[in-house]
């Protein structure tokens, strides 16, 4: 009784008499939308592998993985603990250095030299501990970060540079299933014979680690597309529904990230210089020919936030506000219009405590909506707080230029990337178009189900044709197989007009409803 999948068996070239069991996969694949509150950000840190994205959930996992947030241009931990804010939570982060960046060391009684697992200035907290192990005539060594459960490296035993070397042993490799390798240090071990004792020896006092940040510009942060790829390109293929390259502010560079933005279906991040004028934003971005629904450009007005970590207000980009809040969404909402937390002020509407207030004209507004340039503000249409005043990408058409379709477009198009590859190889017949046609319309009905998709009368807002109408015989022959795909997005509510006539001469015609009915 030979049991088979579908398409293994010959089943018009059996001989044998016996029963044949073919299992049957289902006929109609069911696709499950991909995420789309990723973020990639780019930066520096204190701590943390170099050029590789990181998977970071929380403030406290990026100090783990990354250390503090510091007080500086182009810190990673400042994008992140704005975007944590604002409720995002699934970062893919990327740290950068300018090449200077060194780990810190130690050297403990000539006989071993510890060196921090990673580079940069955190390194220099850590301390080692020597002392009297759990076992007779044995040895332990401590190895603290502040932050972090300190590893323990029990019951090392030996003399001379034989003691030196189990104890690099330990820590290099492991004690056992219960105490792994070290995830601090890397230790080597000379050939000296002092003896052991016992004490503490702090990485302040060996050689100090440095973060390599204070050379870092906008190439860096961009990086570089070949193996091993570093800066925004390590980010490829990590699938990044939204990116942010910490503070970079540099015009030249904006076209580069709309390239990576269309390449991999991300919605990037931009922002202007700290401190611009709205004349110069406009000219600027004509100037980088960036006109994409790829990439949301921010008004170079800057944000006082106050950074619990540093316990100082610190002026920063918006553009951890921006890509924060926009994790937090749905894609097909808008950020127009949704509040921004942890706004203190901004450059040209000042801070609250200074006692001075300025808003943005309409004109203003106006000048920079119509050259594709977003902007946080106070106030909002929905009332006196901040939030992003017209929730539109770089785009100038006005059917491309909202958050709402760089961000839909990409997660339909990411979706089906990722899903209907299953069909490349199957036979071409009737029952393929079937298939793709069902599993197409699955998808968006699931959509339509959970109000990501909708219209205003009421009708479906999405059609899938695939059939011998757009797969004649002379295409299929080839191997081709075509699935034409509409989909009607919902718009988003930017001019609300509401229309009073009001006076004493007025009259009123009163809608009659059903009973029942407001």
């Amino acid at each position: 009784m030979p049991i088979s999948t579908t398409g293994a068996l010959n089943t018009t070239a059996l001989i044998v008499p016996d029963l044949y069991v073919q299992i049957v996969p289902p006929q109609s694949l069911l696709l499950n939308g991909v995420p789309t509150n990723v973020v990639g950000v780019v930066g520096s840190a204190s701590w943390g592998p170099v050029g590789e994205p990181v998977i970071v959930g929380s403030m406290g996992e990026f100090a783990t993985s990354f250390g503090p947030v510091m007080a500086r241009q182009y810190d990673l931990g400042t994008v992140v603990a704005i975007g944590v804010q604002q409720g995002a939570s699934n970062f893919r982060c990327v740290r950068v250095s300018d090449g200077t960046d060194t780990a810190a060391s130690v050297t403990i009684l000539g006989a071993i030299t510890l060196t921090a697992l990673h580079t940069g200035s955190l390194g220099n907290t850590l301390i080692a501990t020597l002392s009297s192990g759990s076992a007779a005539n044995s040895w332990r060594m401590t190895i603290a970060l502040p932050g972090r459960t300190p590893e323990v490296f029990d019951n090392i035993v030996g003399a001379g540079a034989a003691f030196w070397q189990a104890l690099a042993s330990a820590i290099n490799n492991g004690t056992g299933v219960l105490r792994g390798a070290s995830q601090l240090v890397v230790a080597s071990a000379g050939t000296s014979s002092q003896a052991p004792t016992a004490g503490s020896f702090p990485f302040s006092a060996g050689t100090p680690g440095s973060d390599g940040a204070s050379g870092l510009g906008s190439a860096t942060l961009v990086g570089r597309d070949t193996p091993p790829r570093t800066g925004m390109y390590a980010l490829r293929g990590q699938g990044c529904s939204l990116c942010v390259l910490a503070d970079l502010a540099d015009s030249t560079q904006w076209s580069t990230q709309v390239a990576f933005g269309l390449e991999e279906g991300c919605y990037m991040i931009l922002t202007g210089p700290p401190g611009d004028t709205i004349a110069n934003a406009i000219a600027s971005k004509q100037a980088a020919g960036v006109d994409s629904y790829a990439a949301k450009l921010m008004f170079g007005d800057w944000i006082w936030w106050y950074d619990q970590a540093n316990a100082t207000t610190r002026l920063v980009s918006p553009q951890g506000f921006v890509v924060g809040r926009l994790a937090n969404l749905s894609p097909e909402q808008s950020s127009l219009n949704k509040p921004l937390y942890g706004v203190i002020g901004s450059q040209k509407s000042g801070q609250a405590a200074a006692g001075t207030r300025n808003a943005y004209s309409t004109a203003d507004l106006a000048a920079l909506l119509t050259a594709g340039i977003d902007v946080i503000a106070n106030p909002q249409p929905g009332g006196a707080f901040w939030g992003v005043r017209g929730g539109h990408n770089t785009s100038s058409d006005s059917a491309t230029n909202g958050d709402n379709y760089t961000r839909l477009t990409n997660y339909i198009a990411e979706t089906l990337s990722m899903g209907m590859g299953a069909y490349v190889g199957q036979l071409i017949n009737a029952t393929l178009f079937q298939r793709i046609r069902s599993t197409l319309l699955a998808f968006l009905n699931a959509m339509l189900g959970q109000g990501i998709l909708g219209s205003t009368d009421g009708s479906l807002p999405f059609a899938v044709v695939c059939d011998i109408a757009n797969n004649p015989q002379s295409r299929t022959a080839l191997g081709y197989v075509q699935a034409d795909v509409q989909v009607r997005y919902q718009a988003i509510n930017e001019k609300f007009i509401v229309n009073v006539e009001g006076g004493q001469t007025v009259q009123v015609s009163r809608q009659t409803l059903p009973q029942g009915t407001l």
